[in-house]
């Protein structure tokens, strides 16, 4: 048996980005070098890794060769092959590594007999997202095609040769729901697709395996819980995206309810045709599925909705007396689980922490969570023995990890190492961060109409091609209203209820502003001229809420919780929603950051510029117009104006 040459694991990491990937028109970036060398020696010495890593650094390819090398090195040194994991927040970043990243990797590598075979990958999803068999064939026999929808029909013949429901265009959620594998699965066809999927997912051919956190932590609560892993045993855990671990963490740890799911039960109370009961519970769940449909009102808390569960709550127990053995088993399976749902978030837990939070569609849910979440998540997750590569661009303020380590339960873990790689990006060049200097005050009667005319004057310097990012609904709602008195010269769109739609229609109206919140501050990207005026009109603090409320008595005071908590989580959303605005290295943006509380000499303005990278600051709109006449080019100024949308 071979011993680990790590001298050669690491000649390799530098002959990839120094030779191979330059030769592939990558530019070579020494960040990016050291943060793969130092991601390998974690994977090596089984640690927990936390690696902050700014825009332009190239972590993807960063941890994927790593990865590969320790793979690689781990079995010519005679050790287990097992494969890498790879967790992320968003559909978008999977697909990337599987279709764009790990093709282009593989092939470089093969072309220079670093690896012998091709990088096969596999993105894995919860039961849910794939085809029962069983299910689609006796769905399709209930079906009256000539009544049925045409696209939604077809969808469901092209189940049977597509796995993925996510790859089913025109599939209806009724449908989805009733041909999808069910939690539990008894299917007895020995052709199953999804059990031949899981076989193959198993047998060592795919030597990386993606999925999203939920996933990733629903096997660790079965392991912790010694039941079935789901996920294969795995050489290293790498989770990018891991600023979002501890909120993922926190729902599934916790429960939540959605207007979307008690209007899915009655849509099926209807179609078995037990109409009385869909009728009483839409009556009794009326108020609340308004008030599920906006957004949270700020500072409102949970009590608004509490008094709105009592009717539901009641009619759920009685359909559940009297439909118990008449419903289908996935009718019956939403009726338990809403009726479980509004009967905990009524009748409390003391075990638990009950909020409400906005959505991504535009309204509200509540949340009902583990109070102790830190100490769940060191049960789970961080007793594993494999080694953890926690990367993301806003794990860290500056240098100090100390708030995602409280968040994630890592403080005081041994393992733990971290490292902070600034992005390469000249943003003393390309970047001018705008503060107005007599900013108006939040709690002035016309301050929405004064925003809306800054909001106006700075897109009309910037001749559009601006995002106005906001931290509620409420307040993106109000500033929409003026700015279309206003007459805005430049198309305004707003990402409501239909964000993929609203931001293609953003992209193809260049020099046009778009008014966003919620999911629109990370996750997005705006490369190139699209967004080259980013507009916050408040800072990103967080609103007041139970889990906040119980987290505050860890602290002696309320100074020290300021500063330990909300300031540190407000510096973090600001550089994401900063992230939107400089994607590339020729990319140029103006910052404004209207909020009179970041303005020079005032509360925040230290914490501001430590959470954003060094660039020039002004409070002239003469300056901002000459930002813009150095560095864009004539087509820049020539689009024609547009109607407002």
């Amino acid at each position: 048996m071979n011993e680990w040459n790590d001298t050669q694991a690491h000649q390799d990491i530098d002959h990839i980005f120094r030779d191979l990937l330059p030769q592939a028109g990558m530019a070579e970036r020494p960040e990016q070098i050291r943060l793969c060398h130092s991601m390998l020696d974690a994977m090596r010495e089984g640690k927990i890794a936390l690696c902050d890593a700014g825009t332009g650094i190239g972590k993807t390819f960063a941890y994927l060769v790593a990865g590969i090398l320790l793979v690689k090195h781990q079995a010519a040194s005679g050790s287990v092959c097992r494969p890498i994991l790879i967790s992320t927040s968003s559909i978008a970043l999977q697909e990337a590594i599987q279709n764009e990243y790990l093709p282009m990797l593989s092939s470089i590598l093969l072309s220079d007999d670093l690896i012998h075979a091709p990088l096969r990958s596999v993105i894995r999803k919860g039961k849910a997202h794939y085809v029962c068999d069983a299910r689609l064939e006796r769905r399709l026999k209930q079906v009256d095609a000539g009544r049925k929808n045409p696209k939604a029909h077809q969808a469901l013949l092209d189940a049977r040769r597509v796995l993925d429901l996510d790859k089913l265009s025109g599939l209806s959620s009724y449908d989805r729901e009733r041909i999808c594998v069910p939690r539990q699965c008894r299917c007895r066809l020995e052709d199953c697709r999804y059990h031949c999927f899981l076989d193959a997912c198993w047998d060592g051919q795919y030597i990386i395996q993606i999925c999203n956190h939920n996933l990733l932590l629903a096997d660790l609560i079965h392991r912790s819980q010694k039941k079935k892993p789901i996920l294969q045993d795995s050489a290293v855990y790498i989770i990018d995206e891991s600023h979002k671990l501890p909120e993922t963490a926190r729902q599934m740890f916790g429960t939540t309810l959605t207007a979307g799911s008690i209007r899915t039960l009655i849509r099926s109370l209807h179609t078995e045709r037990y109409v009385l009961a869909a009728e009483l519970l839409d009556e009794a769940a009326a108020a609340l599925l308004a008030k599920l449909e906006i957004p949270v009102e700020e500072g409102a808390g949970f009590e608004p909705y509490h008094a709105l569960l009592a009717k539901p709550n009641d009619t759920l127990k009685v359909i559940s007396r009297q439909l118990e053995g008449l419903l289908t088993r996935e009718t019956w399976r939403q009726l338990m689980s809403a009726s479980s749902a509004v009967s905990l978030f009524y009748e409390g837990n003391p075990d638990m922490v009950f909020y409400a939070a906005d959505d991504d569609r535009g309204g509200a849910m509540l949340c009902g969570t583990v109070s102790d979440l830190a100490s769940q998540l060191r049960q789970t997750m961080w007793r594993i023995e494999q080694p953890i590569i926690l990367t993301s661009g806003t794990l860290a303020v500056g240098q100090d990890f100390s708030r995602f380590r409280a968040a994630a339960g890592l403080t005081g873990e041994r393992r733990v190492t971290e490292s902070v790689t600034p992005s390469p990006f000249d943003y003393r060049q390309n970047c001018l961060l705008f503060l107005p200097r007599d900013p108006y005050r939040l709690e002035q009667a016309d301050y929405y109409d004064k925003l809306a005319g800054q909001i106006r004057e700075l897109a009309t310097a910037s001749h559009g091609h601006a995002l106005v990012l906001f931290t509620s609904y409420i307040a993106l709602s109000a500033v929409k209203d003026r700015l279309r008195d206003l007459e805005m010269p430049y198309p305004v769109f707003v990402m409501g209820r239909n964000p993929s739609r609203t931001l293609g229609e953003f992209r193809s109206a260049p020099g046009s502003i778009l008014l966003a919140t919620g999911a629109a501050w990370e996750g997005m990207d705006f490369a190139g001229d699209g967004v080259s005026m980013l507009i916050i009109p408040r800072l990103p603090f967080a609103y007041p809420d139970a889990v906040k409320e119980k987290e505050r008595g860890n602290y002696p005071d309320l100074r020290s919780f300021l500063t330990s908590v909300i300031v540190p989580e407000m510096q973090i959303k600001l550089r994401q929603g900063f992230g939107r605005a400089i994607r590339t290295e020729t990319d140029t943006c103006v910052v404004a950051v209207l909020d009179p509380r970041a303005a020079r000499g005032r509360r925040y303005y230290p914490s501001l510029r430590d959470a954003l990278p060094d660039m020039p600051v002004t409070g002239s709109l003469r300056e901002v117009r000459q930002f813009y006449l150095a560095r864009k080019g004539r087509d820049y100024f020539n689009g024609p104006l547009r109607e407002v949308c």
